[in-house]
């Protein structure tokens, strides 16, 4: 099939290189033109897993291509994807005007019958709105569907080629059947396409997001609750995890959540139950808790040190939301960067991904280690901010050696607290003992 993806962020440029992958001819279109000339270069603007060699894969073999020119992209395709931004705006809602902008831009190209796909995350009635917005200008026949992306950052591309779902909203079933058709190679084994009205399209991404942003701040606050009563959330989450009916998902506590959806779509939910006059009382929690959960690491760090960490040294490892990304959206780390900054301490950060994003807010505020044993060079305490993989078996005898004082403030629980304090360090977690 010949595809149009319009935007060339984390979902468009996923979504473009996957389909491109499968034999489709892609092109993907951006307005950053020194964007797409680096894509055309290979160069890709974020890290994912495996996603430089699958663009660099498609783009050698001419199934894959990259313009700014989106008139032209468009009358040699039949199926378009909007994949553009929808950042949170100043009331919490998504702000939709670039999905908007793109619909009447091809309003004003498109010349023959195209089906028209919202792949962003939109909230409800924006698709009918990508609709209103075309038929205001053009008189060509287009069908319009709805398509959310379900991608975890750090496993975007094998949750695409593998994804567990595809839920596909439309009102002309052989839309449906079209789109199913496209998704088809990556379902071989089992039918995971699920066809739905667009409404109920839309929200299900918001719904599936919301969910899983609830067990987490569910579980920070079993795990505060621990700390109180001198239980073990780790022992907890063992005994939920044994029930079929939870599962053993999304059952671990820490600083809170971050990245490009959680924190959005759940304060989108909030702001669409407000607008129906609506309130979204468990959402609501849900976000509190999880803004709670950052300050609750910070004052147990600030409190240890009888309120005063002016000219502490901190080494701090994990800077973006979680692992295997360098997305630092929302991430808990900038919080208690910032905060911490604000009472005078003084840091030395690591990430294996993340440090130029993070480079860019602070510039020299903070230090920035080479290696993640640098960050623990002369440092008060360490704190844990991301488990990724490098950090989960360090050499805790070198780190010994060269800390200042031997305390360890782990946001993830990534250690056995028994081991680590057996080694002579203060170790604090999140919900243990």
């Amino acid at each position: 099939m010949n595809i149009v993806v319009i935007g060339t962020g984390y979902v468009g440029l996923v979504t473009g290189a996957c389909f491109a992958g499968s034999g489709n001819n892609v092109i993907c279109v951006d307005i950053d033109a020194e964007k797409i000339e680096s894509l055309r270069n290979g160069q890709i603007p974020f890290y994912e897993p495996g996603l430089e060699d699958i663009v660099k894969k498609n783009v050698l073999k001419k199934r894959l291509t990259f313009t700014t020119d989106i008139g032209t992209a468009v009358n040699n395709s039949t199926i378009i994807f909007i994949a553009v931004g929808t950042p949170q705006d100043k009331d919490g809602s998504a702000d939709i005007k670039a999905v908007l902008e793109v619909a009447r831009t091809l309003g004003d190209c498109i010349d023959s019958y195209k089906i028209i796909v919202t792949k962003s995350t939109v909230p409800v009635g924006t698709t009918e709105l990508v609709r209103q917005t075309l038929r205001k200008i053009t008189d060509i026949e287009f069908d319009i569907a709805s398509n959310p992306e379900f991608l975890k950052e750090g496993s975007a591309v094998e949750d695409f080629m593998k994804p567990e779902r595809v839920v596909i909203g439309v009102e002309n079933s052989k839309v449906g059947q079209i789109l199913r058709e496209l998704y088809s190679p990556f379902m071989r084994s089992e039918e995971r396409a699920v066809i739905v009205s667009i409404r109920s399209s839309e929200l299900s991404k918001y719904a599936s997001n919301a969910m899983l942003a609830t067990r987490i701040s569910f579980m920070n606050e079993m795990a505060n609750l621990c700390e109180l009563l001198g239980a073990d959330i780790s022992e907890i989450r063992s005994v939920m995890g044994h029930d079929s009916r939870i599962g053993k998902y999304f059952l671990y506590s820490g600083i809170g959540y971050g990245g490009s959806c959680f924190p959005k779509d759940v304060k989108a939910l909030i702001n669409t139950g407000s607008n129906l006059n609506y309130n979204m009382k468990v959402c609501t929690a849900v976000d509190e808790v999880n803004g709670d959960q950052r300050e609750r690491f910070v004052r147990k760090i600030i409190d240890y040190f009888n309120g005063d960490v002016s000219g502490k040294k901190f080494g701090i490892w994990g800077l973006s939301f979680k692992a295997n990304t360098d997305d630092i959206r929302e991430a808990p780390s900038l919080y208690v960067i910032d905060r911490l900054l604000e009472k005078g301490a003084k840091l030395k950060v690591h990430d294996p991904s993340a440090m130029e994003n993070v480079r860019r807010i602070y510039n020299s505020r903070i230090e920035y280690a080479e290696l993640n044993y640098d960050a623990c060079q002369d440092a008060d305490a360490l704190l844990i901010h991301t488990e990724w993989n490098e950090y989960r078996q360090p050499d805790f005898t070198n780190i010994a050696g060269i800390m200042k004082k031997k305390i360890i403030f782990d946001g993830r629980n990534l250690y056995n607290p028994e081991r680590i304090r057996k080694l002579g360090f203060k170790y604090f977690g999140v919900g243990i003992k």
